[in-house]
């Protein structure tokens, strides 16, 4: 490691097989604590190159646990996280809605590193319990049509890193190439990236492979559809710049999307958009992020298409029976406390 860090600190970058290595070593535990946090922070420092996020990204999906769900045609909603703008889970509860309007969704997630809440911090706390069981996985996605993968029990590998991730309290390279090693190589994704920069990396390497994609970011720093400005979207079509009404009635204020200040507060907002009791703001934005997703995944004709079939999955409670069909096996009574 020694080597990689002078190297790294001399301003030059990593080829793939290099990225590659350095990560397959850090998961059995070859460098120590320090090492490790100081080459986190170089990619915290400067801008990761599209060769170091390809060989982090085959590190990982070579040492995870694969789960084989490809009978489903699922897709994942996933946000890299670290936007630090602190907004309720927007992306996974409009996975429910995506789940209702009938497109089967594998959703990859983890608890929060930098913010308050994870998709696993929210799911935990409304009574679901993790597996990695692959027939009761299968199960879940039949019944519900979603089912969750909590990230840990299929990177046990990271194990010696995520301690460090835990302290540093920052986004890290782990957060970039998070939506990218789904366990069960889902051939859809809506993936939502903090910066411009990573969505045009993201989409150079989605072009390579063979699944259909949609990748945004919202131009003033959301790594999801946010509605408070104009966001890009990258598809193998091409990149456009999308203005709010595309989606939405109106622009809304970046404070209405504020999640809870506990996991509790944000578990609230997540029932209340499933229940059709949620603000306008929180509607809308759940709405614009399914929608984008259900187009992406070619489940929908076109963007209008996708919002009324997710107002329909909202509207007619069936985004909130696939929550609901998730957590009984696990957990007979939903509630908040």
């Amino acid at each position: 490691m020694k080597q990689i860090l002078n190297q790294l600190f001399e301003y030059k970058t990593l080829d793939r097989a290099q990225a590659k290595e350095v990560v397959t070593n850090m998961a059995f535990g070859k460098y120590n604590n320090s090492q490790v946090a100081a080459f986190m922070t170089v990619y915290i420092m400067r801008s990761v190159t599209v060769e170091e996020l390809a060989g982090f990204r085959d590190a990982m999906l070579d040492l995870c646990i694969r789960i084989d769900l490809e009978g489903y045609d699922a897709m994942d909603l996933c946000g890299t996280g670290g936007d630090g703008k602190d907004t309720f889970n927007i992306s996974t509860t409009a996975s429910f809605v995506v789940a209702g309007a009938g497109q089967k969704v594998a959703k990859h997630g983890n608890t929060g590193v930098s913010s308050i809440c994870g998709s696993s911090n929210l799911l935990e706390h409304l009574g679901y319990e993790f597996t990695a069981d692959q027939a009761r996985l299968q199960s879940e996605i039949e019944h519900a049509g979603i089912c969750f993968l909590h990230a840990p029990m299929f990177h046990p590998a990271m194990k010696h890193v995520a301690p460090i991730r835990k302290e540093l309290a920052v986004k890290t390279f782990f957060n970039m190439i998070g939506p990218m090693v789904n366990p069960s190589f889902p051939k859809k994704q809506l993936v939502g990236v903090f910066s411009l920069e990573l969505a045009r990396l993201y989409g150079y390497l989605y072009q390579q492979g063979q699944g259909k994609y949609g990748i945004v970011h919202s131009l003033d720093g959301y790594d999801e559809i946010s509605l408070t400005g104009p966001f890009k979207f990258i598809t193998r079509q091409g990149e456009s710049l999308i203005e709010p009404k595309k989606v939405a009635s109106n622009s809304i204020q970046a404070n209405t999307l504020r999640g809870g200040d506990t996991i509790n507060g944000n578990a609230e907002i997540f029932l209340n958009v499933l229940q059709n009791k949620a603000t306008d703001a929180q509607q809308s934005v759940v709405l614009a992020n399914a929608a984008l997703a259900l187009f992406a995944s070619g489940y929908a004709s076109s963007l209008a298409d996708g919002l009324e079939r997710s107002k329909e999955s909202l509207q007619s409670g069936a985004a909130f029976q696939s929550f609901k069909n998730l957590i009984s096996p696990n957990k007979t009574q939903i509630a908040v406390g």
